[in-house]
């Protein structure tokens, strides 16, 4: 009976997939990029799926220190397979990517090797880059520290230049000094870029970075004046707790002058500080490429949630039936629908935004290189509050996800628990979200100070300069279809964006001074900013339906999720856009309308768009996203794989519970 209803589980999904009314694979194309990557992300992600090094089902279940251990064995085996198959760059980048564990390699890949490519010079460049690219050192990022975080100009560790000996002298001088955090540092990392203040002939120049070694290359062990560990046990079972985030002190630790990172600064031999001819905003190209990076794993942690919501929610079925009939598909409930759909549009809407981050890096790098400043002030609000928003509204959406699978969702079997821990991080590190948006509300009330100087806002500003007509422009939407305008959705969002950023800058204006003005409004000014950059999402998401798009149906169901995108956000702020004044309660309601109808239109097609992330069982990891829709018998199984279950009398019967039982409490030894 039970093997009959996971049967037809099966089929009832297969049956799902028939009905879509679009080209699966061309939509894996519109996902992907290219139908190059799409081919590339098969062959990596099968395999890691086939290797029985990179299991991971068991991660949940086992010690601190067996996860780790179990960690450093998949990176040696990842970069022996990388090295054996002669793999590209990408495809190493894909292979790591599907083995899905966060380690050591991460922040070498992401940020240590980064940070010396943008900020050493091209003689330090040729001196270790090389022995990073073969894995000969291991590299994290030690710029937080226990007293500091965000505010990296507080930084407390200090490398005071030694003329006598052309030495620097990095020194924790402080408990709070102390680096907390950088992942890699607990234990596998031999360096380090380090963050500390320059000092040199008795002045502090501020924060720059320098090279460390911290561990002997021979035995692995400390160097004399470093203290370094483990900083503990992380949220959730498994999941980052494969990584070694570090604390590290040092005790006056003496390297040489050439190992601070130079490009844009230096010492000299005598101990003077002079700046190089490099400008200091070059540094702005790898903060757009880190941030673009984070903005790509938002799509794609968001995407793997919302994978397991859908096929489980065609799966599982609860109530509907009064006369004995078959239940109802949890997927087929409208208010399912009003709360798993608008997240699968914004995985959809994420992966687009952050392909156009793609080229803005690109963009904002051959700029710099031709010393053209006029887009970096955009392009840092932009990149800073993508990260903020997508990171902020993925990890609400991953614990979203694990409610709408109801109960099963809670277990470590469905994925959804330890995806959220590990990807929950993300809305702190590389800048908290509060402080980005901030930054971003900051440069957009300087830009609207400027709207009557005659000075044309650029980039994703742009639209501000069409001030006049957006300040008392009327939506021209009459019924619930008008709202399938992207002209109509475009130009709502603007009017919200500009008319708070107007009206926030004019409070701002009537407090005593400009500091008081922003502390006393800086809640307004996170929504400022968060209403420009979702301003943002929707444009790229509005630009990326409008391109020529190949496959049957492929376009339709973009246009859709985009619409349902955009109108989820409308009803979210919709007090935004009526405070404003940029469209009416009637023109609101309609919006809900047509939401409702959107939805409705994109559930026959729900199964075979989380299809097209085109994701592996091994990479998905949860029982209740299988492609092949058998739940049941693969919770029921899973279940017995418990350590818990590997006797039946359970360890400590004898010692607490058989006492108990026997009313003999007075007699054992508790």
């Amino acid at each position: 009976m039970a093997m009959d209803a996971a049967a037809a589980d099966v089929d009832h999904l297969a049956a799902e997939r028939a009905a879509a009314g679009f080209d699966v694979e061309e939509m894996k194309v519109a996902w992907a990029g290219s139908r190059h990557a799409v081919e590339v992300a098969d062959r990596m992600a099968r395999l890691v799926a086939s290797d029985p090094v990179f299991r991971k089902d068991n991660r949940t279940m086992i010690s601190r220190k067996e996860l780790f251990k179990d960690t450093l064995r998949k990176a040696a085996h990842a970069w022996k397979r990388i090295v054996e198959l002669r793999l590209t760059e990408e495809e190493a980048g894909l292979l790591r990517l599907y083995v899905d564990q966060p380690g050591y390699v991460d922040l070498h890949w992401g940020m240590f090797v980064p940070a010396i490519k943008g900020q050493g010079t091209e003689e330090q460049q040729k001196k270790w880059l090389p022995l990073a690219y073969k894995f000969q050192i291991i590299g994290c990022y030690a710029q937080t520290e226990l007293g500091h975080g965000s505010n990296v100009q507080g930084l407390e560790t200090t490398a005071t230049f030694d003329p006598k000996t052309d030495e620097f002298v990095i020194h924790s001088p402080t408990l709070t000094s102390s680096k907390w955090w950088p992942g890699g540092l607990g234990k596998a990392s031999t360096h380090a870029v380090v963050y500390a203040r320059l000092i040199t002939e008795g002045k502090d120049y501020g924060i720059h970075g320098f090279i460390v070694q911290l561990r002997s290359l021979e035995d692995h062990s400390p160097l004399p004046g470093v203290t370094l560990g483990d900083i503990g046990g992380k949220f959730g079972s498994g999941a980052y707790n494969s990584m070694d985030n570090g604390v590290l002190r040092f005790d006056h630790v003496r390297i040489p002058r050439n190992q601070m990172l130079m490009r844009l600064s230096q010492v000299t031999r005598e101990g003077k500080y002079v700046h190089s001819d490099v400008p200091k905003q070059l540094l702005y190209g790898t903060m757009v490429f880190v941030r673009q990076a984070i903005v790509a794993d938002a799509s794609k942690a968001l995407s793997r949630a919302v994978c397991i919501a859908v096929r489980y929610s065609a799966i599982r079925k609860q109530f509907g039936s009064q006369d004995g009939g078959p239940e109802t598909q949890v997927l087929n409930y409208r208010t399912q629908q009003s709360r798993l759909f608008p997240l699968l549009a914004s995985a959809y809407a994420f992966r687009f935004v952050g392909e156009w981050l793609k080229w803005l890096y690109t963009d904002v790098t051959q700029k710099l290189e031709a010393k053209d400043y006029s887009t970096l002030q955009e392009a840092h609000a932009c990149t800073a509050g993508l990260k903020a928003v997508t990171t902020s509204a993925t990890a609400d959406a991953i614990e979203e996800c694990r409610k709408l699978c109801g109960g099963h969702g809670y277990l470590n079997s469905s994925g959804l628990p330890e995806l959220f821990a590990v990807y929950v991080p993300a809305c702190t590190y590389e800048g908290d979200n509060v402080v980005l948006l901030l930054q971003v509300a900051k440069i957009l009330m300087k830009t609207v100070s400027q709207l009557n100087s005659g000075k044309q806002p650029v980039g994703t500003m742009a639209y501000m300069g069409n001030v006049q007509y957006l300040m008392q422009c009327k939506c021209a939407v009459n019924t619930a279809e008008d709202w399938l305008n992207p002209a109509f959705i475009q130009e709502a969002f603007e009017a919200r964006a500009l008319r708070m950023a107007v009206n926030c800058a004019q409070n701002i204006g009537q407090a005593a001074n400009q500091e008081d003005g922003f502390s006393e409004r800086s809640p307004d000014l996170l929504e400022v900013a968060v209403a420009h950059i979702q301003l943002i999402i929707v444009t790229k998401f509005i630009e990326k339906v409008q391109q020529d798009i190949p496959g049957h149906g492929v376009k339709e169901q973009l246009q859709n999720l985009c619409n349902v995108y955009a109108l989820y956000i409308l009803h979210k702020h919709l007090g935004d856009f009526l405070a404003t004044g940029c469209i009416t309660p009637q023109q609101g309601a309609l919006a809900n309308e047509q939401l409702g109808k959107l939805c409705a239109q994109v559930r026959p097609n729900a199964v075979a768009l989380v299809d097209a992330f085109n994701y592996t069982d091994h990479y998905l990891g949860s029982v209740l996203g299988r492609y092949d829709g058998n739940v049941y018998p693969a919770l029921y199984e899973e279940a017995w794989k418990d350590p818990l279950n590997e006797t039946v009398v359970p360890e400590g019967y004898h010692e607490y519970l058989r006492p108990l039982l026997k009313q003999q409490l007075r007699l054992s030894r508790l």
